[in-house]
Parts: C-alpha cells; sequence; structure tokens
C-alpha cells in the first residue's frame, strides 16, 4: 500500500474564524463524486464555529468553494455542530446525522468539564437531501432517554443488510455530574428511512466502568457482517489502551468479545473496498505522534503491519495525564487526527483529516493504492 497522491481541501486562516479546522469526514456518492463536511472556526473548542461542506468531481483531486447548509439554531436554541456525517442511502438521496451542543446552557464553557467529567447538553439530529447534498431538510431532533445523557455522535449513519438504518451514540454524564462515569455505546435504530427511532439498544460496555470505549467507528463488512474499533480508554490508569475490534452477525444484538489489534490508539472510520479488503487509519498521539493506516484482506481479518504508511507526523510529544479530566481537556490542544478513510469508486481509499498547529489546521487528504 503507498500514497499516491495528497493535498488540502481546507486551508487555515490563521487569526480569523477560519483559522481551525477539525471533524473532517467524507461521502462518496452513487455517481462518484464526493463530499467532504468539516467543522470550521476560531479555536477548536468554540461556538463560533460552523459546518461546510465541499464536493470534488475528481476523486479528491480538486474541491469546489465551501456552502453551509446546515442551521446551528435548533428549537430557537442557538448552538453549535459538534460533528456531520453524510450518508448516501439511494441514488439521489443523503442522509446527514449531526451532534449538536446547546452552548448557551453554559456560556464560555468548553465542551466537558474538567473537573465533573461532565459534557455539555447535546443532541443528535438528521436531516435529508434529495438532490446529492445541494439542499436539506430541516434538522430533526432523536429523542433519547435522561440516561443517554448528552450524546455524542461517533459514526454515519449505518444502513444495515436488512435495510434498516442505525445510528451509533456514545454516553456522558451532564455538564455538573460528579458522579462515577461508567460509559457506553448505544444504537438507535429506524425502519422507516429515518423518519421514527427506536428506543436506544447497549451495544457496547464495560459493567465495572474500567474501560471507556470513545470513538467508536463502524462499517459493514463484504459479508454483511457489522465490524466496531473503538478508542479504548483504561481509566483507573488513566491512559488510552490499543484500538479494540468486535464484530456482530446480526446487526448488533450480538458481539463478539473486544480483539485488541496490536496498535493505539485513536480508529478512523475504516474503508471497504469493493472486493472487500479494507483499509483501517489511526491516531497514535503518545507513541510516534503521527496519523498511519494499514490494510487488511478483509474488515475481520490482521491489518498486515508490512502494509503500514505513514499520513502524517506531527513530532508534537506529550506525556499522558494524571486524570481523565485532564485527558478530556488535552483534546483541545491536539493540533493533528480524527482521520476517516473511504474507498473511491476507482479502487483506492481517500483519507481526510486535519492537521497544523495551534494557531492553524487544515483539512487534507491523502490518496492511497492497495495494489500494484
Amino acid at each position: 500500500m503507498r500514497i499516491i497522491d495528497d493535498g488540502v481541501i481546507h486551508v487555515a486562516k490563521p487569526g480569523t474564524n477560519a483559522a481551525i479546522a477539525t471533524f473532517p469526514s467524507i461521502a462518496v456518492l452513487t455517481d462518484g463524486s464526493l463530499i467532504a463536511v468539516y467543522r470550521v472556526g476560531p479555536s477548536k473548542d468554540s461556538a463560533g464555529s460552523v459546518t461546510l461542506l465541499r464536493r470534488s468531481l475528481d476523486g479528491g483531486s480538486t474541491w469546489g468553494e465551501p456552502w453551509q447548509p446546515f442551521d446551528d439554531v435548533v428549537r430557537g436554541i442557538e448552538g453549535s455542530l459538534q460533528v456531520v456525517y453524510v450518508t448516501p442511502i439511494d441514488a439521489g438521496k443523503l442522509v446527514a446525522a449531526g451532534g449538536w451542543g446547546n452552548r448557551g446552557a453554559f456560556p464560555g464553557k468548553p465542551l466537558f468539564n474538567p473537573e465533573s467529567e461532565g459534557c455539555l447538553p447535546m443532541d443528535i439530529l438528521v436531516a435529508e437531501s434529495i438532490d446529492q447534498g445541494r439542499s436539506w431538510t430541516q434538522w430533526r431532533r432523536i429523542p433519547l432517554p435522561a440516561d443517554v445523557g448528552p450524546a455524542s455522535l461517533t459514526n454515519p449513519v449505518l444502513r444495515l443488510p436488512t435495510g434498516r438504518l442505525a445510528i451509533s451514540i456514545e454516553t456522558n454524564k451532564t455538564y455538573q455530574d460528579t458522579s462515577r462515569w461508567k460509559q457506553r455505546v448505544v444504537y438507535v435504530y429506524s425502519d422507516d428511512e429515518g423518519r421514527s427511532w427506536s428506543e436506544p439498544v447497549t451495544i457496547c460496555e464495560d459493567r465495572a466502568g474500567t474501560l471507556f470505549f470513545w470513538d467508536q467507528r463502524a462499517a459493514l463488512s463484504a459479508d454483511g457482517a457489522l465490524v466496531t474499533f473503538s478508542w479504548t480508554y483504561h481509566k483507573p490508569e488513566n491512559r488510552y489502551l490499543n484500538i479494540r475490534r468486535r464484530s456482530s452477525r446480526d446487526e448488533g444484538r450480538t458481539w463478539t468479545e473486544p480483539e485488541d489489534l496490536g496498535f493505539a490508539d485513536q480508529p478512523s472510520h475504516p474503508a471497504v473496498l469493493a472486493d472487500g479488503s479494507a483499509v483501517l487509519a489511526w491516531v497514535d498521539r503518545y507513541g510516534t505522534q503521527s496519523i498511519r493506516a494499514r490494510y487488511a484482506t478483509k474488515l475481520t481479518d490482521a491489518f498486515d503491519a508490512g502494509t503500514e504508511v505513514v499520513i502524517y507526523e506531527a513530532g508534537q510529544k506529550s506525556e499522558e495525564t494524571g486524570s481523565t479530566g485532564g485527558m478530556l481537556s488535552d483534546m483541545a490542544r491536539w493540533s493533528f487526527g480524527l482521520p476517516f478513510a473511504e474507498a473511491l469508486h476507482e479502487g483506492d481509499v481517500l483519507i481526510v483529516y486535519y492537521a497544523g498547529s495551534a494557531q492553524a489546521m487544515d483539512i487534507r487528504w491523502a490518496r492511497l493504492r492497495t495494489y500494484q
């Protein structure tokens, strides 16, 4: 596997509202065009951020001008979109899922409270487009019970083999809650193309509260298995472990035991190619301070170390902090991360990520070829 091209989607403009770009993702549409989605603002964690879309007609080599189709005002409340993912559902129809934060609930405060480990009020929103993303419906809020807490969106909407839709949601504590945090991942399902959603189903949890499965990414293998990759955090020891993989053959009702992939720490959304092979990128913050990727012949096979490529090297040395609150605060200062991989119609893989400095972070891309 090798990098055959790379470039920049969003060029940062230091000292402006377009200085810091993060949370990138891409969607490959049925006509082969691409949509890139990312958040841009004056800082990594600010109320002034907006979500932008760009389109590429040449496999990601060049990108059109950005547009801002999504409203940050939800039910009359001013907030900000933390992340938005786009999923093609069928020809011409797209569904967007967004994680929206109520900034007005605690004005001027960061997303995570470093003292309590709680999170700002967060909702999961969905919208649809029937014109390849040029226009969108108004956001609709997915109702969730109180025990989910502020809801973090961790993956694009999944279209499962039966046709039902699934959204992966990470639970959090409320902002001032100082009780013990026991994190879990839940799915909500829709059997009517996203018009209504089920009650949450817990699909990933360490009942002892020792392990947290953050930023869980999911994709379907060529044979229909639902496969997840988790950024695994050991709470008592306040450190990140290697990425854990799990799979389900019944759309999330039962799962295999977590499998240690042998490398750390934060996984990308995996790319699954037409032949069933897969590419997984990841961020290694505390080891090599880089973004890397590996290839596997199937999504459930080993990711071969011999195929590893370096996407980005930061040289940003840091030590893990001594508390969960410190780890959460630490996220706001990292100047690279959040890779997202997707297979292109031509057979290559495109990986998008953010990188730069504390004052200016771009959205960048790398195109990988998995064959000679």
